[in-house]
């Protein structure tokens, strides 16, 4: 996987992205995540790469031309199946699923960081595939989306994680939100853990998990739990966890 970042901070962008899991992942050729100055491609003596919006307006607007002689540089230096995406408030809003999507499409990712009061619409609507939110509110630029993604998506590369049930048994991956976990001491301020967890016995706290996925999912996102799709055994625990809320347990 390779990703190529255009942005107006590639030494900051570089220097989170150059830290643990990712920067051991950079380090070991698993992924490749380059970024670009966008400054470098002007050609004024200034290096501007705004201008005031055309009808006037607050802020300034990123000019299409240095985005897109950054952006054709970036294209001719690999081959490979590539997707360019603009992070932007006005996106498709990203969850796990489309995380999935990029990674198994694509062998690059171009991702394009917005600033400003935005790009000029001729260079999205020319250059890129795609715009993406991480969520519904506005941020001063796309970089800590960029970061969102390339974490989201460089994770699921084989061996950058140690195994791959560090992702699939996640929140999401399945439809559904994580169990809780716990870790030494077993008593930490008055709350214990589970003694399930300590039975050592598999399938039960694999149940146990599965059932404490299903409860926090129904609890914190209905709209997920009602999504999510069950099978038999599911069902089953469901049906405990209804019988167990009319007892007043759950």
């Amino acid at each position: 996987m390779r990703i190529d970042i255009l942005t107006l901070f590639d030494d900051a962008m570089d220097r989170m992205l150059s830290q643990s899991i990712l920067g051991r992942a950079r380090e070991a050729g698993l992924v490749e995540i380059n970024c670009h100055q966008i400054r470098g491609y002007t050609i004024n003596r200034q290096m501007q790469v705004d201008d005031e919006p055309y009808g006037g307006g607050m802020g300034m607007v990123m000019q299409a031309d240095p985005l897109f002689r950054c952006l054709e540089h970036v294209k001719s230096l690999a081959d490979g199946r590539a997707r360019t995406v603009c992070l932007s408030p006005q996106g498709a809003v990203f969850d796990q699923a489309h995380a999935r999507r990029l990674f198994e499409g694509y062998d690059r990712l171009i991702l394009v960081c917005g600033h400003y009061e935005g790009i000029d619409e001729r260079f999205i609507e020319e250059c890129v595939d795609e715009e993406i939110s991480i969520g519904d509110f506005v941020l001063t630029g796309g970089e800590i989306p960029a970061l969102a993604v390339c974490d989201a998506v460089c994770r699921m590369v084989p061996g950058v994680l140690k195994d791959q049930s560090c992702f699939t048994e996640e929140s999401h991956w399945s439809g559904l939100l994580e169990y809780p976990q716990y870790s030494r001491p077993e008593t930490w301020r008055g709350r214990r853990v589970p003694p399930v967890l300590q039975s050592g016995d598999h399938s039960k706290v694999a149940r146990w998990r599965r059932k404490q996925s299903i409860l926090r999912t129904y609890a914190r996102r209905p709209d997920l739990f009602y999504k999510a799709e069950y099978d038999g055994r599911d069902l089953q625990i469901i049906f405990e966890i209804m019988e167990e809320m009319q007892r007043g347990q759950a």
